[in-house]
């Protein structure tokens, strides 16, 4: 898209947007580059979606320009990329609507960014996102801030669950545990299993997460485990219509504990969150460092002591 009274300016801009867990809680951001200058703008919605969030960082980018320009913008979204570069001409000829003859999702949000583009010209960039990239990785630290901010403001209304699994060897020992965070007060759970699997053992942590929480209050389970994370968001619904089957026809794994997990689903306001392990969180650390320490037989007085002093939570 080109404007023609664009000037000879030329300004670089990298824009991201986050939700956690998604749809829910969103944060988007942009690191604007002008000569020497340096502008970062940030903001946050508490429902929303990624691709909402990715398309108000690029919105709010252009927007907050003050004159034309010629603008590099950089994404790691092939949604707003591809949406740009691709689909969008055929969006405009169909009356905004996709092959299918259906309304193309978030239209309002891509309606006021052909709106902001028209006194720009700008070329769309895609970055890989996570792969070394610098202001692709300070940008997403931005975004994913921006959801932070809503978290403390609600954070007294809510628990926060984190929890840790250890599993030594195949078959076990294994540790899980569980750091529950209300306010200022830290209550820690912690089991050992003799034999068992290190997907079991992050089955209990979250188990025991959600049987000490109370109905009244929201919870925020994190965890590190795809399998878990997956399972209780996406799979559990399939499962239960398939009589608790796979696609495959196959009965589903630690059905004994998933079945339990399904009821306490259903009875609390549960959030997921997937904690990267490239981005450490203290709490995510300590609840697995913890987790090993059950596993090897410490008690619960002994893990206790060990958060206090390692981790001061």
């Amino acid at each position: 898209m080109s404007a023609s009274n664009s000037t000879n300016r030329i300004v670089t801009i990298y824009t991201d947007g986050a939700c956690d867990p998604n749809p829910g809680p969103g944060g988007w951001a942009a690191i604007l580059l002008f000569g020497t200058h340096r502008k970062e703008i940030y903001g946050n919605v508490e429902k929303t979606t990624n691709n909402r969030m990715e398309l108000q960082a690029t919105i709010e980018a252009l927007r907050y320009l003050k004159s034309s320009s010629v603008v590099e913008l950089y994404t790691d979204s092939e949604y707003i990329q591809k949406g740009i570069t691709k689909w969008m001409t055929m969006w405009q000829a169909r009356g905004w609507r996709t092959s299918k003859k259906r309304p193309v999702a978030n239209q309002d949000l891509w309606l006021e960014l052909v709106s902001v583009m028209k006194q720009h010209e700008v070329v769309w960039k895609w970055v890989k996102g996570h792969s070394g990239n610098p202001l692709n990785e300070e940008v997403d630290t931005l975004a994913r801030k921006s959801i932070s901010s809503i978290n403390q403001n609600n954070v007294g209304d809510s628990i926060r669950a984190f929890t840790g699994a250890s599993c030594i060897g195949t078959t076990g020992p294994g540790g899980w545990t569980v750091l529950l965070l209300q306010n200022q007060a830290v209550k820690v759970l912690s089991g050992q299993e003799k034999i068992t699997t290190a997907n079991r053992m992050q089955l209990f942590s979250a188990a025991q997460a959600m049987k000490s929480a109370p109905i009244a209050k929201p919870l925020d389970i994190y965890t590190t485990s795809k399998y878990v994370h997956q399972g209780a968001s996406n799979w559990l619904s399939n499962w239960r219509t398939q009589d608790w089957k796979t696609k495959s026809g196959d009965t589903v794994k630690n059905l004994d504990m998933w079945k339990p997990i399904s009821l306490d689903i259903d009875r609390l306001d549960i959030n997921w969150h997937l904690c990267s392990s490239n981005k450490p969180i203290p709490e995510m650390d300590a609840a697995h460092y913890l987790a090993k320490n059950a596993a090897l037989g410490s008690t619960n007085d002994e893990l206790r002591k060990l958060l206090e002093t390692k981790y001061q939570i």
